[in-house]
C-alpha cells in the first residue's frame, strides 16, 4: 500500500490542554502520538508526521518507527501549515493522501483500511470522509492525488475544509463504528471522560 499516504499532523500547540500535550498523554502505555502512527505503519501506508521541530518531545516519542518527520517551524499560522509542509514533502507516485489527527485514539488501524478499501473500489478517485455510525462528518479524510495542489496552498486554522468544499460534488462519506471519527481528545475535560469511559474495555 505504499502509493497511499497518511499524514499526521501533530505540530500545533495543544494551546487547550493548559500546559499538558494532549499528543504526549499515555494511552495502552504509550504516548498517544506513538501509538496513532504505530497504526498508521500497520495498514502498509507511508506515514509523515508533522512535528514543530525536530527535537521536540513528539518527534522523541516516535524514535524508530518508521516514519517521516517533517519540521513545521510555521506552526503558530495554524492547521494549514502542517497540511502544506507535509503535502510538499510527500514521495512521488502517492495516489491519495489520508489526514489522520493524531489526537483521535479511537481511530484504529481497521478504521483507516476501510477507508482505502472504499478509495480503491472506486475507478474515479473520490474524496472520502469518515462519519460517526449516525451519519456525523468527522475524520479521517482521504483525498486523492489531484487534490494535493489544493492542499498545498490551504492557510489560516480551517485545515482542510476549502478543500472539502470545492470537491463537494466528489465527496462520498464512510460510516464508521459508534463515534470514533468524532472522538478527539484537545482539553482535559474530554481527556479524563474518555478515561473513565475505558473502564473495562479491550483496547482496540
Amino acid at each position: 500500500m505504499q502509493d497511499i499516504a497518511i499524514l499526521i499532523p501533530a505540530a500545533g500547540a495543544s494551546s487547550r490542554m493548559r500546559g499538558r500535550d494532549k499528543l504526549i498523554e499515555e494511552v495502552d502505555g504509550l504516548p498517544l502520538l506513538r501509538r496513532q502512527a504505530k497504526r498508521a505503519i500497520f495498514t502498509g501506508a507511508h506515514v509523515t508526521v508533522t512535528v514543530p521541530d525536530h527535537d521536540h518531545p513528539r518527534a522523541k516519542a516516535l524514535a524508530g518507527l518508521p516514519v517521516q518527520l517533517v519540521a513545521v517551524p510555521d506552526a503558530d499560522l495554524g492547521m494549514s501549515a502542517s497540511l502544506r509542509r507535509g503535502v510538499s514533502f510527500l514521495p512521488d507516485g502517492m495516489k491519495a493522501l489520508m489526514i489522520l489527527p493524531g489526537d483521535m485514539p479511537d481511530l484504529g488501524t481497521t478504521d483507516i483500511l476501510t477507508m482505502v478499501e472504499h478509495f480503491r473500489a472506486t475507478p474515479f478517485p473520490m474524496v472520502y470522509q469518515a462519519t460517526s455510525a449516525d451519519g456525523r462528518p468527522g475524520h479521517p479524510v482521504l483525498f486523492p492525488a489531484e487534490c494535493f495542489p489544493a492542499l498545498a496552498q490551504v492557510d489560516g486554522d480551517q485545515g482542510a475544509r476549502k478543500v472539502l468544499e470545492a470537491y463537494k460534488h466528489r465527496l462520498r462519506r464512510v460510516a464508521l463504528p459508534g463515534e470514533r471519527a468524532l472522538t478527539d481528545l484537545d482539553t482535559p475535560e474530554a481527556w479524563d471522560a474518555w478515561r473513565a469511559n475505558q473502564d473495562g474495555k479491550i483496547p482496540a
